[in-house]
């Protein structure tokens, strides 16, 4: 399995013989030639301390106008205090600058008065588009603080659904890095970056959290959607970073044929991860017309605390016609403690929606959990995965009956005191893999795995 190679031109990636793989080192490009300035948010007019409404969309404004203005070579200079804001943050065509959060940008949890359009969606918190060669730092650990349980619960959801805002959006995109951040409490998707084509993302962290609890519970989980990284297009590398939120931790997502950078997300690779919430995820993915693609991901050297989900693997049903795959994809010596739910899932998304694998099933006899025909999974390898006491049996393997996935590799999958419900002494829900098979170290091996 050729997993990274190719991922940089020579000069930004180097290798390391003992694994033989090419690992992604982004830096921060020069700027060398280039003239500098250094933009104060403070003295530009950056009112700080203040989270009056006048004041939020004061600053809000200052700081469209200043992304505006911001040259080749320059620095906005957040500093060691806190900004207000409201959402409607928006950079376009920014390159070659460098975004540096000394203190805290803040977003304020008015529902009623949040920027919207004219079809009433909100906003996103902060949005950049086609920007090339730009870094997101601090010299300690900058907050973008959304402020969010305002827009979290049941009720909510029922209110306003998914008519949220993202906290850090980012689309076209190239040779970006974002380090040493803290993104806390989005109103929903943290870190949002799709159709990208260079991509560093390194000591950062993710905290969503509606308790103290050291674990994921119901009330917990309605923090819906504040999905920690997602992340579309090629060339990714995101490594030493904590997430402990209520939904995916990371997620790969799609690309296809009319993507902008690339027609399929690929050559990504997430490593020394601790992670707590819906899982290290790939989904979900859909088939289209213009042929879905991913490939070449790496997860590996993580570990999952009281996390709900482990593994995640899911695609999502589409139109017949459409196509799609899912291949080469690898999870590498990641170590799962306590999952409240599934450790391992690999097939369809479960859902609210019409053509879905129930949320449900298979608690409820009558439940369905149909698996889309037009996702093609292959090579997809779990190796040195590591379960400690999950509360139900270890996981579920769905692949379409007529349409299977193949050459499905368990190596060296232990898992310790698992749970019972709801597969007994078969431990997994595993059918539809053609060409299946686990290494003898594997235990307990999923029924329609070959030995």
């Amino acid at each position: 399995m050729a997993m990274l190679g190719g991922l940089y031109p020579a000069g930004v990636c180097y290798h390391l013989a003992v694994l033989g793989l090419c690992v992604v080192v982004l830096f921060s490009l020069s700027t060398e030639g280039l003239a500098s300035r250094i933009v104060n948010f403070s003295q530009v007019g950056g009112i700080a301390n203040n989270n009056s409404l006048s004041v939020c969309i004061t600053n809000s404004r200052l700081m469209n106008d200043t992304l505006a203005s911001l040259e080749p070579g320059d620095t906005l200079f957040i500093p060691n205090t806190t900004f207000w804001l409201m959402g409607g943050i928006y950079g376009k065509g920014l390159h070659d600058v460098v975004i540096q959060i000394d203190g805290t940008l803040a977003y304020l949890d008015n529902l009623k008065e949040w920027p919207r359009g004219p079809d009433r969606k909100v906003q996103e918190c902060m949005t950049f588009e086609g920007i090339e060669n730009v870094t997101f730092t601090s010299s300690g650990k900058g907050t973008i603080d959304g402020h969010g349980a305002a827009w979290w619960g049941a009720v909510q959801y029922l209110i306003i659904g998914e008519n949220r805002p993202k906290l850090l959006n980012i689309f076209n995109a190239s040779n970006l890095v974002v380090e040493h951040l803290l993104f806390k409490d989005s109103p929903y998707y943290h870190v949002n970056i799709r159709d990208i084509d260079g991509l560093v993302i390194r000591h950062c962290d993710v905290d969503a959290r509606r308790t103290d609890l050291p674990y994921h519970d119901l009330y917990d989980l309605t923090a819906f959607n504040t999905d920690g990284f997602d992340v579309s297009g090629r060339n990714v590398h995101i490594h030493d970073c904590n997430i402990w939120n209520d939904d995916d931790c990371i997620a790969v997502k799609e690309q296809h044929g009319d993507s902008i950078r690339s027609p399929c997300s690929e050559n990504m690779l997430f490593e020394r991860v601790n992670a707590s919430g819906v899982g290290l995820t790939i989904g979900s993915i859909g088939a289209s017309a213009s042929h879905t693609c991913v490939r070449n991901i790496t997860f590996r050297d993580s570990v999952m605390h009281n996390t709900f989900k482990g593994i995640y693997m899911k695609s999502r049903p589409e139109p017949e016609a459409y196509t799609g795959e899912i291949t080469d994809v690898l999870y590498h010596n990641i170590t799962i403690y306590k999952p409240t739910q599934w450790a391992i899932w690999i097939g369809p998304q479960q859902a609210a929606y019409e053509g879905a694998c129930s949320l449900l099933w298979p608690d409820l006899p009558e439940a369905k959990c149909p698996v889309p025909a037009n996702m093609h999974w292959r090579n997809i390898v779990l190796r040195d995965i590591l379960i400690f006491d999950p509360k139900m049996s270890p996981g579920v393997i769905l692949g379409n009956d007529t349409f299977p996935m193949y050459d499905i590799l368990f190596d060296n999958v232990k898992v310790v005191n698992p749970g019972s419900y709801p597969w007994g002494d078969e431990y997994y829900k595993c059918k539809g893999v053609s060409n299946g098979t686990a290494t003898a170290t594997t235990n307990p091996v999923p029924p329609c795995l070959s030995v």
